[in-house]
């Protein structure tokens, strides 16, 4: 019988993970990771997790154990969610945590307790064909993660299950139900997987200074002022403190930021001035190799997003052009562009530039 770990976070999905490589006839081994040790407001959600672990482990009949990679996530993934809001952009950590620690010292800690395996709850799925190993959208599309788990490389995808591939969420709560596992029911987590749902605001305010500034308008007019440029993304409407604009146009929205000048710019009505038509990213991973130096595709330039044609050119030092068949709004420095060819995700990288 084949051993397999499961990262089990104490949400339903993993947990029905567990189940479901149970009755494929895998010995589950359930490994609840400690990536974030901080609590805010009192508040650790971490122990529950943890006693929902429990408590389905138990129920499933299988052994659970915990390890700490509290180290090893805020020196490979929260510096550098610290450093790009420096930068005045806006980071995905979360594409980090997977490729840094759930594919990392996760993986290796798995081997290590004989895991010929390991397995996760993510919605995706994968495909090995002549030694190259392919990651795949997941039949609940509604659902798929692949865009979160760009950045694997193809060691990391070689011994990995994805059990919920062909599963879609209401069966996964069905299955729960059916099972009586005390988390059928239980909300999704939401938001940065270290803040949850916890104020972003006074979260960050504990590890990078405030510098307030002037807010102006595309035609350089103060119109307010912001409380520090890393609290703003582009496209950003609610949250900036200028109300209603005086020709009744609707609301501000943020255009820029200007670093130099620690100004953030607004405007209003027109929302041309969001738009973009190519793009320039570096970090490239490929899953598992560029299928040619030039080719048209699909792509994501956030996670909620329906797939864009694209055409993308691969340049030197990791780095790609993007050119959109179509313009897209408020593509965003800092998060990850990500491709696919039909059912795979071909891989990704951090957007850089974005060309008006």
């Amino acid at each position: 019988m084949k051993n397999v770990v499961l990262g089990m976070s104490g949400g339903v999905d993993s947990a029905v993970s567990a189940w479901l490589l149970k009755q494929q006839g895998y010995n589950v081994i359930a490994l609840f990771m400690h990536n974030w040790e901080e609590t805010y407001d009192g508040c650790c959600t971490a122990e529950q997790d943890y006693d929902d672990v429990k408590r389905v482990s138990d129920k499933l009949g299988i052994p659970y154990y915990s390890v700490n990679f509290a180290k090893e996530y805020k020196e490979r993934v929260f510096s550098y969610f610290l450093d790009e809001y420096k930068k005045g952009r806006t980071p995905n950590p979360d594409v980090l945590c997977n490729r840094e620690i759930k594919f990392g010292p996760f993986l290796q800690y798995a081997k290590a307790l004989g895991a010929d395996y390991i397995a996760t709850g993510h919605y995706c799925g994968i495909a090995h064909k002549d030694g190259k190993h392919y990651l795949l959208k997941a039949k609940d599309q509604s659902k798929d993660q692949t865009y979160f788990l760009n950045q694997l490389s193809q060691s990391q995808l070689q011994d990995v299950l994805f059990p919920l591939q062909n599963v879609d969420k209401t069966e996964v709560r069905r299955i729960a139900a059916e099972l009586g596992l005390v988390n059928a029911a239980k909300k999704d987590s939401t938001g940065i997987c270290f803040i949850g749902e916890r104020n972003f605001r006074a979260f960050l305010q504990n590890y990078l200074p405030n510098q307030s500034g002037e807010i102006v308008d595309v035609d350089g007019k103060t119109v307010g002022e912001h409380i520090g440029l890393m609290y703003y993304t582009l496209g950003q409407r609610r949250g900036l403190g200028l109300g209603g604009t005086p020709d009744g146009q609707g609301r501000w929205f943020v255009v820029e930021k200007d670093l130099i000048n620690n100004r953030l710019i607004v405007s209003h009505g027109d929302e041309s001035v969001l738009m973009s038509r190519a793009l320039v990213a570096s970090g490239v991973n490929w899953i598992p190799d560029a299928p040619a130096d030039e080719f048209t595709c699909t792509a994501k330039f956030r996670y909620r997003q329906s797939e864009q044609g694209v055409d993308v050119k691969v340049l030197e030092d990791c780095k790609i052009r993007v050119d959109f068949h179509e313009k897209q709004r408020a593509v965003t420095p800092g998060q990850f562009v990500v491709l696919y060819k039909d059912e795979m995700c071909i891989g990704g990288g951090v957007i850089d530039e974005v060309y008006k």
